[in-house]
């Protein structure tokens, strides 16, 4: 889909765990080096703190705790599509080590 299409998606929502070894910082990482405009919306089951292990996720990097209710959802996917992107933010926090095969 993002190849096919990444020019003409504004966010990502993405787990902060997931199967395979690529990280949610992995994947907005990558995606948003070809797509400074990209918007990027963090989630997990996961306690914020186990999700991020040693990386504090700061203002600007938007995060919403599973579970959650729909409007939950569209409020926060609002507020993200009306907010300037912010590439940096992806970059302030993947942790370095963060590593993962390419997406496809």
């Amino acid at each position: 889909v993002w190849q096919a299409h990444g020019v003409d998606i504004d966010l990502l929502l993405t787990d902060l765990v997931m199967p395979g070894g690529m990280t949610g910082f992995a994947l907005a990482a990558r995606l948003s080096a070809g797509c400074p405009n990209l918007r990027v919306l963090f989630t997990s089951g996961y306690s914020r703190e186990l999700s991020a292990g040693d990386v504090s996720l700061e203002a600007g990097v938007d995060f919403l705790e599973k579970p959650y209710r729909v409007e939950q959802l569209v409020a926060i996917v609002r507020r993200r599509l009306d907010a300037p992107a912010d590439a940096a933010v992806v970059a302030r926090v993947m942790p370095a080590a963060d590593a993962g095969p390419a997406p496809s």
